[in-house]
């Protein structure tokens, strides 16, 4: 009977302390939301600056009713009900060569967005002009003329346009504008270089992020990083 009580306490003890390090490593793990948000040591050798501190829409301007910050990204759309007009978040500096780098998420069926790049505002009107950093079914990569040519100015053949993104999760976007030069990465994986022959058009302006009319959906961005070119 003594044997029986303690060998019981020995395998008490002995599984307690197996399961000790696989909780601590689980607390270990966990980061905060905001820390996506944090620039890295090469990026700021680099030279990059954040554009979203990961809790408010500092230094952006839009329709609040559409756009707002959840945990830790910033949020455009919604999934209970559908967008009558494209709308989008504007930023209050305008910017003329530059890379920039960020992270996004796309949900709902059929749903559309972009970044907006060197981009002008309409005044009084929900919508933009300029070049947009396509997302959406069949969109994902290609360089857009928003509310100008209204095409698709470049991108990939469309048969390949989908296989580069992870569907319903986390992406990444890189945009390099340098002169008449714009190019685009999806997940590392270079989708447009273009290069602009109309030298009327603008070589300067805003950063939008879209969130596109049609049914409910979300656009999320996140980790907006900048590094101007001088």
């Amino acid at each position: 009977m003594i044997r029986k009580t303690l060998l019981c306490l020995w395998f008490a003890w002995t599984s307690s302390q197996i399961e000790l390090p696989i909780l601590a490593q689980e607390v270990v793990d966990v980061k905060p939301v905001q820390a996506v948000n944090a620039l890295s040591d090469e990026e700021l050798s680099a030279g990059f600056r954040s554009l979203f501190d990961g809790q408010t829409l500092a230094g952006w301007k839009g329709n609040t009713k559409i756009f707002r910050v959840e945990d830790g990204a910033i949020v455009g759309g919604g999934m209970e009900q559908a967008l009558p007009n494209n709308e989008f978040l504007r930023s209050e500096q305008e910017y003329q060569d530059f890379e920039l780098r960020l992270q996004f998420k796309l949900v709902g069926e059929n749903a559309n967005a972009g970044v907006q790049i060197r981009t002008a505002e309409i005044p009084d009107h929900h919508e933009v002009i300029g070049y947009q950093a396509d997302m959406g079914n069949g969109w994902w990569g290609c360089l857009y003329d928003e509310s100008r040519r209204n095409r698709v100015l470049a991108g990939p053949p469309e048969d390949q346009r989908d296989k580069v993104i992870r569907v319903d999760q986390w992406n990444d976007y890189r945009i390099l504008c340098e002169g008449p030069r714009i190019q685009l990465w999806i997940n590392g994986v270079q989708t447009v270089d273009y290069t602009e022959q109309d030298d009327q058009i603008s070589r300067q302006g805003i950063i939008a992020l879209q969130i596109h009319s049609g049914p409910p959906a979300e656009a999320s961005y996140r980790s907006i990083r900048i590094r101007e070119i001088r």
